[in-house]
């Protein structure tokens, strides 16, 4: 009588709420494979629901780049603990998703330990710090590319990569031409504001206090003017309330974000995924991001390799949508391009236009199923 097969065991490592959600989306599409799976790692609470065993809760301690340095003991503790988990758990596959300041680490133990390596959304080596692509081609067995550039850039440096489309646009329809808007009747009087502090407490430490200040300008000018702000979850939502400007008010989401996006005039996003989306569903907006002004003049303006800084304006090559990365002394200059754009509906209509033929390619897949597929064909 034939032995069973055994489960095919997943370890994966995601520190970004936005990771754990990709993440939670890949388990879902293995499952569906047929195959037998048993996942194990680090993440938040969508993979867990998806199934997936946490060794801990990373998400809620997730930071940007060089806004992380506070928390590398922690992390170097984490990576102590991953170290003992594959060393006492054969593993068949370890999928690190985004963050590579810490998933660098997670990759090269597991190639030490003589596990297989997956990046799931492929670290931007190409913004900065380009140095490292032989650190990864040490470390990883598949790249997975979720901007279509990204798959000759990695390949021509003798990284295995391949383009599997964008998994947080899985969830749109393929017609995008349908979330174009047309601004002919639009009246900046009624407008409708959707603020994105981000998924990161480090974001919201500081964005959500300047987004509420712009949206009462705003507000004064437009006393009509209907406000509404994205969480990532209930624990965000909380800590958005908790914040809040004396004299400011809005309505809170926790759905999801590209139908918030659909359903607004204009946004105001921190950089990062999220651009993406909003761009996705045809939502004009502004991007912003913040950081020390010490660290940012002495290392991260010399680490940044691109012209721009938004993902949305990297993709077009040029500066489509107005950003302010990072922004430092005054709120003048968002606000003072946030209004000239309002006034200027032609200028709205081809914008919103602009974003969904930008982005339209992302969704043409269904990523999560198409990187289950490469996994189960490539390693099971």
């Amino acid at each position: 009588m034939p032995e069973p097969e055994k489960a095919h065991r997943v370890f994966i490592s995601a520190a970004e709420p936005s990771a754990d959600a990709l993440c939670a989306s890949l388990i879902t599409a293995l499952k569906k494979t047929g195959g037998d799976f048993e996942f194990a790692g680090l993440g938040g609470a969508k993979m867990a629901e998806a199934g997936c065993r946490l060794l801990e809760q990373t998400t809620d301690k997730a930071a940007m780049a060089y806004n992380a340095f506070g928390k590398v003991l922690h992390f170097w503790k984490l990576l102590g603990r991953v170290k003992t988990f594959l060393k006492n758990n054969k593993t068949d596959l370890v999928i690190v998703c985004d963050s590579p300041a810490f998933n660098f680490h997670v990759a090269k133990t597991a190639k030490k330990l003589n596990s297989k390596t997956l990046f799931y959304v492929a670290p931007q080596l190409w913004a900065w710090a380009p140095w490292r692509i032989s650190k990864l081609r040490k470390c990883c067995d598949k790249l997975i590319c979720i901007l279509p550039f990204e798959e000759n850039w990695f390949k021509s440096r003798g990284i295995d990569a391949i383009y599997a489309g964008h998994p947080l646009l899985d969830e749109l329809i393929p017609d995008t031409s349908q979330y174009k808007k047309d601004y002919a009747d639009f009246d900046p009087k009624n407008l409708k504001l959707l603020l994105l502090p981000g998924s990161r407490k480090a974001e919201i430490d500081t964005l959500w206090k300047p987004m509420q200040q712009i949206a009462l300008r705003l507000k004064r000018k437009y006393p009509q003017l209907e406000i509404a702000a994205v969480a990532v979850d209930e624990k965000m939502k909380q800590l958005l309330r908790n914040r809040q400007t004396v004299g400011f008010g809005c309505s809170y989401i926790t759905g999801p974000l590209t139908g918030a996006a659909q359903h607004s005039d204009f946004a105001i996003v921190a950089s990062g995924t999220a651009t993406l989306q909003v761009a996705a569903v045809g939502c004009p907006m502004v991007v912003m991001y913040q950081s020390s002004k010490l660290i940012w003049h002495l290392l991260g303006r010399w680490l940044i390799k691109t012209k721009y800084l938004s993902l949305i304006n990297i993709l077009a090559g040029k500066e489509l949508v107005p950003e302010f990365m990072p922004y430092f002394d005054s709120i003048d200059p968002i606000v003072r391009s946030i209004e000239t754009l309002l006034q200027d509906k032609d200028k709205l209509t081809q914008l919103s236009n602009d974003l969904v033929d930008l982005t339209s390619p992302l969704n043409s897949e269904n990523a999560s199923a198409k990187t289950a597929e490469i996994i189960t064909r490539l390693f099971f």
